[in-house]
């Protein structure tokens, strides 16, 4: 059986609300082809047939950096970001309130975003296997480095020891948004992040747990590019897609 294809796009260093409004570009123009599907523009035999062309949606995957800022999830709380609006101005970070699931987060340079617009109808629809999804590409890529990703019981995201209390620390936060069926926002996963910007919140809402990067686990830098072509190569492995350029 053939594999899903993925059109693939890395958008380098983007701010953060223009890759937000690609993003939601890219969903809507799936969303406008789920509506034509279910009202049957494709498939109304009293029209002459012009041409065999099937509609469907079509998948992406983005990968890119943000300068520095902080997003807020839905069901965040603003005073976990323990920063005033002056003070975000005058250390040059930006702030968002997002429609994604989750709290609060850092988005930075040398930290791999990644954002999978996924029609979960060809994936399957269960948010929760998405979500479980998403963790093992990021476990299976940190795997290369020697590192052991775990999941944290009721916390989405990627951890190590979480089991260890005062061990615990997350190198990886999730955070998505569904609109039938069609995914948007996704995963950060901390390379050679300045982990200095998390002093500034409460990740993700939760008190007294660390945050963590590969290069901080390994005490060296480690090729950011190459991070990225990892993520790349455990995302069409767990997803069971091929990756093509757009």
């Amino acid at each position: 059986m053939d594999k899903q294809q993925v059109i693939f796009n890395d958008l380098g260093i983007i701010e953060y609300k223009a890759a937000w409004d690609h993003q939601e570009s890219l969903l809507q123009k799936n969303l406008r082809v789920k509506s034509a599907i279910r009202s049957g523009q494709q498939a109304d035999d009293s029209k002459p047939q012009t041409t065999n062309i099937k509609l469907q949606t079509s998948n992406y995957f983005l990968l890119c950096e943000h300068p520095p800022v902080y997003t807020l999830g839905k069901s965040g709380k603003k005073e976990h970001v323990l920063m005033n609006d002056a003070e975000l101005a005058a250390h040059d970070i930006a702030f968002f309130h997002t429609n994604r699931g989750g709290d609060i987060t850092f988005h930075g340079l040398q930290q791999i975003v990644g954002y999978p617009i996924l029609d979960l109808e060809y994936f399957g629809t269960d948010i929760g296997k998405y979500l479980r999804n998403l963790e093992e590409v990021v476990i299976e890529t940190i795997g290369e480095y020697g590192l052991k990703g775990e999941r944290s019981a009721g916390e989405t995201g990627v951890w190590l020891d979480p089991g260890i209390p005062g061990r615990e620390r997350k190198i990886c936060a999730i955070g998505v948004r569904c609109s039938r069926w069609i995914t948007m926002h996704g995963f950060a996963l901390n390379v050679n992040t300045d982990l200095g910007y998390f002093n500034n919140i409460i990740p993700c809402g939760i008190q007294n747990k660390q945050v963590t990067s590969i290069q901080k686990e390994l005490g060296h830098a480690v090729d950011y590019a190459e991070a990225k072509e990892k993520i790349k190569r455990r995302f069409e492995n767990v997803f069971g897609v091929t990756l093509l350029k757009g």
